[in-house]
């Protein structure tokens, strides 16, 4: 059935409508087939034309210029005088000739004609994109040159060939129309073509160029990653593969990836790629040799009295060369010793500026050596471990009371003792009057904040340094501060924000050419990448920082643990044992991930041996002083591994956990624990039969009391889902499987077995219990069942809703920020009855602070904005409002979770995917769930893009429902009434009730 849209397609043809009509018809274009059609007939009537009227200049000028862009109107104040519609109508002139031109288009309607190598930019003496295209017209091999800004450039790439175009539409090669726009950096065109194929490794391979080319290299890597799982050899995404790391800094694994295209004997690329792989292993190694040999080369001066003085490394590297000068003052035996060290400190100095570092040489160089000398002596193999064990404690006593206090700083901070000597070192760094040390400071006082729980204060401290944080000289000391507060955010389950300082001090490092902080920052950023389990980025960025420091037993332990547990969550149990192992190998500790991996895999098995490295490991754990929220995750392992073999021990110490857990309501640690504990005692109740135990406990977990009749209870848990519910008479149904081969995707309408959905037909609506990562995912039932997602609150019941009491707050005809491109939207009509307390925000009043002091005192909410989900900037969607002065722009869930709303308003978002989060394991962490916590009583949102006519849907839902209907029958009728009367609107299942 043909869209009411497909009535403006003379409208765009003619360049008639308005900028924003037209991008909303383009997108409608490119997945509309009658329009699609419409167009084509259109571009041969014109061809036609011109062949019927004999006008050798129009077709010579076709012939060279006509693409698919001549359809894509530019904006009236660009456009000749006279459409190409118009000129089509002007050169025809009359019936008759148009009837010729009818008669030619079907007497000598065009064959397919062989295409030519032009279309993609064969004959060209160069290629403009740099990536390989899959398709073998669009791969020969020609060298790289990259078109500079400027007009001149945009002009000397050919534009597509019409008729070209009109032969491979004939033949249905969709493919070879997208890559001849993608050969020519035409990225909307090449997008909205490859979306119309079937899903194939030579799509997704070129749908990775894009990705690429539009700055989003780890959605590249994930579908590279998927095209040579299924095609190991593909010779592109090899290539394309090559670039993505490249572009994320991965340089080793990018050279390795050209190697793998070397290999092929492709003609041209594999000479291409044997060089650039060349070219990145030779710079990354002589960076990194020449990191390590400055850091030696200042080492040297602890042991050596003839060592070289590195000062051209201290220009270099002025970071590692400051961290160890302070060692080889505080290690030099004597006065002369000591200022030997002062031409470095100047050099020092002068990247800073100042003369901090001069000072403290010259301050030293005064000491009584006849009293520091030995002392010195014993701190330079503090420095080396070459002090012997017991006497590594004795010696910080000894230097605590000698009076030389920058060698009892120094040994605080070597030794990892300033948390228990947190006082004697801040007071030490502040009275050295040393920028880098009071940083230091500033560092060390944030993470005793944050292991006493005041996060908050750590946070806001280590903001501080990082905002006051200046000069070359300190950069290092900076960078160090941005990592710090990436493991703060990453702690508080906040892996966005934690992912926004991780990044900015990785390209920081690598800037530095800080060896050793750019191999920190790689694990932090797989980590990350881990947490919001984008597996195929995480994998790099290990494999990278051991392509690195190969050498390290620590390293080799540390990222083969890590790589065990992305591939457990790839489903590859297997995988994920041999790399344990392999983690063993140098006889490192499996660490707590370890140990909670390896209690996962005893679902499929374990022995004796098992057993005994799992007790070995929390043995190990527990005697290094763990926090309380570790205490507890480590009995929830210990339980889910003895589960398997004991029953009834395994039960006991799961219970114990959530008990340890619910004692610590702000850690992190115990809330993973109590959830995860919850989900595995559910399962092990739907394991046995138990539905209703089963719907019990996942009440429990959710804070939310399970109704006597019509609920439903879902849970995943890696291969085990189970669901219970009761139906209209109450009775308990239950299902259980374990055969789940694959990660939770974003649909859920295949959990719910079709048995259990018709239980619920009985019920006027049903309440959904869903553990995360079930909660918020669409299709959990059938679009004519009224249900909802329960959302439990710690903190208790809110007061109940009141409609009357406060405004009813509108928020529309945002002015969003220009620089992110989007559309402006429509101000809503007027109400067609009048509403007293209406209160619009709108234009540049709809500021979020302006917004959230209105959402604190309204009884209605609604917003009607752009939404966007990215987890670089919010482990939520955001909705994008308007500017405030300093230009913060969006609305989070972390500034909706922390309000106070007091008349538990009804809440409609209507803004695209604002139902979206990052799939936690551990808790529902959304948009929605957000307005329930802050006190909303109903949240209607959605999970997918939503149309502009969508406002009016939302309307529609709140008007049944201040008729009184409940919420989840307004969302079900007007849903289906919405259907009746717009049946392409598939976007409609997509919006979800929250209570």
């Amino acid at each position: 059935m043909m869209s009411p849209l497909c009535n403006r397609l003379s409208l765009f043809l003619d360049g008639e409508l308005t900028p924003v009509d037209e991008e909303n018809f383009r997108h409608h274009l490119a997945r509309c087939d009658p329009c699609a059609n419409g167009l084509h007939e259109a571009m041969q009537l014109e061809l036609l034309g011109f062949h019927a009227l004999g006008d050798p200049k129009v077709l010579e000028e076709d012939a060279a210029d006509a693409s698919l862009e001549s359809f894509v109107p530019v904006p009236p104040t660009s456009r000749p005088a006279a459409t190409w519609r118009a000129r089509v109508r002007w050169t025809l002139g009359a019936v008759g000739a148009m009837a010729a031109a009818i008669l030619l288009f079907f007497v000598f309607k065009p064959t397919v004609r062989e295409v030519r190598d032009e279309v993609w930019l064969g004959q060209a003496s160069s290629r403009i994109l740099e990536a390989r295209v899959a398709y073998a017209h669009a791969d020969a091999h020609r060298p790289y040159a990259p078109l500079r800004a400027g007009a001149a450039d945009a002009v000397a790439t050919p534009v597509v060939p019409l008729r070209a175009l009109a032969d491979l539409e004939d033949r249905g090669d969709l493919h070879g129309i997208a890559a001849a726009y993608l050969v020519r950096k035409d990225l909307r065109q090449a997008s909205d073509f490859l979306h119309r194929m079937p899903s194939s490794p030579d799509r997704d391979s070129d749908l990775a160029i894009i990705a690429l080319e539009q700055g989003h290299p780890e959605d590249a890597l994930a579908l590279l990653d998927g095209v040579l799982r299924q095609a190991p050899d593909h010779a592109q995404a090899q290539w394309n593969r090559a670039l993505v790391l490249r572009q994320m800094g991965l340089t080793l694994l990018a050279a390795e990836a050209f190697d793998a295209v070397a290999k092929q004997g492709a003609p041209g690329w594999s000479e291409e790629a044997r060089s650039r792989a060349r070219a990145l292993r030779q710079q990354t190694q002589a960076r990194g040799r020449a990191w390590k040999g400055a850091r030696a080369a200042v080492r040297d001066l602890m042991v050596d009295a003839q060592a070289r003085l590195p000062l051209e490394e201290a220009r270099r590297f002025p970071g590692i060369v400051r961290l160890a000068f302070y060692d080889a003052v505080r290690a030099a035996p004597s006065r002369e010793r000591a200022l030997r060290l002062l031409p470095l400190a100047d050099v020092l100095d002068g990247v800073q500026g100042g003369a901090v570092l001069r000072h403290y040489v010259l301050r030293v160089a005064q000491r009584d050596f006849g009293h520091r000398a030995p002392l010195a002596v014993d701190y330079a193999k503090l420095v080396r471990g070459e002090l012997p064990s017991p006497q590594r404690q004795r010696f910080l006593e000894t230097l605590r009371l000698a009076g030389e206090d920058d060698l009892y700083l120094g040994a605080l901070v070597n030794q990892m003792a300033v948390p228990r000597h947190l006082e004697d070192f801040t007071r030490l760094a502040r009275e050295a009057d040393d920028p880098w040390l009071s940083l230091l400071a500033e560092r060390e006082l944030a993470g005793a904040e944050a292991r006493s729980g005041d996060w908050w204060k750590a946070e806001a401290r280590l903001r501080a340094a990082v905002s006051a944080c200046r000069g070359q000289g300190l950069s290092y000391r900076c960078v160090t501060l941005k990592k710090r507060l990436s493991d703060l955010y990453l702690a508080l389950n906040r892996p966005a924000e934690a992912f926004e300082h991780a990044w900015s001090g990785w390209q920081a490092s690598r800037e530095l050419e800080e060896w050793e902080l750019e191999q920190q920052f790689l694990q932090e950023l797989a980590h990350i990448a881990r947490y919001r389990l984008d597996v195929a980025s995480a994998r790099a960025y290990l494999r990278e920082s051991l392509a690195r420091m190969p050498e390290s037993c620590e390293q080799r332990t540390y990222v083969h643990r890590n790589l065990a547990y992305l591939a457990w969550l790839e489903f590859d149990a297997e995988e994920a044992r041999h790399e344990l192992e392999r983690a063993l190998e140098c006889g490192g500790s499996l660490g707590l991930p370890g140990a909670l991996l390896l209690s996962n895999l005893a679902r499929f098995g374990a022995d004796s041996q098992d057993a005994d490295l799992l007790r070995r490991t929390l043995s190990e754990l527990r005697r290094g002083q763990p926090s309380a929220g570790k205490l507890a995750q480590m009995s929830f392992a210990e339980g889910q591994f003895v589960l398997e073999r004991d029953r009834a021990m395994g039960l006991e110490l799961l219970r114990s956990a959530i008990q340890q857990a619910e004692s610590l309501p702000d850690d992190v640690d115990a809330r993973k624990t109590r959830m995860g504990a919850y989900n595995v005692l559910a399962h092990e109740a739907g394991r046995r039969g138990d539905a209703g135990e089963a719907l019990s406990l996942m009440g429990a977990a959710l804070r939310v009391e399970a109704p006597d009749r019509c609920v439903l209870g879902v849970a995943v848990d890696y291969e085990r889902s189970v669901v219970a519910l009761r139906d209209a008479q109450g009775e308990l149904r239950g299902h259980f499987d374990a055969s789940r081969k694959e990660p939770l995707g974003r649909d859920a309408s295949s959990l719910v077995p079709p048995s259990l959905q018709s239980a619920l037909r009985g019920c006027a609506q049903v309440d959904v219990l869903a553990l995360p990562p079930v909660h918020g995912l669409r299709g959990l039932l059938p679009a004519d069942i009224a249900w909802s997602y329960r959302v439990g609150r710690p903190q208790g019941a809110p007061p109940k809703r009141a409609p009357d009491m406060g405004p009813h707050l509108v928020v529309n005809g945002v002015d969003a920020p220009s620089a992110l491109g989007l559309p402006r939207l429509p101000p809503l009509a007027p109400p067609a009855t009048p509403d007293p307390r209406r209160l619009e925000l709108s234009g540049m009043q709809a500021t979020p602070t302006r917004v959230l002091a209105a959402m604190a005192q309204a009884s209605e909410v609604e917003i009607h904005a752009h939404g966007v989900f990215s987890p670089e900037m919010s482990d939520a969607s955001l909705v994008v409002l308007s500017p405030e002065m300093d230009g913060r722009y969006a609305l989070s869930a972390a500034q909706v979770r922390a309000l106070k709303l007091e008349h538990a308003p009804l809440v409609l978002l209507a803004t695209c995917s604002a139902a979206r989060a990052t799939p936690f394991l551990h808790e529902a962490f959304s948009l929605p769930v957000a307005f329930i916590e802050a006190g909303a009583s109903t949240v209607l949102a959605s999970t997918v893009e939503i149309p502009d006519s969508a406002g009016r849907f939302f309307e529609a839902v709140r008007e049944r429902i201040r008729g009184g209907a409940p919420a989840a029958l307004a969302l079900r009728d007007e849903r289906r009434n919405w259907l009746a009367t717009h049946p392409s609107s598939d976007w409609v299942h997509g919006i979800l009730l929250f209570e």
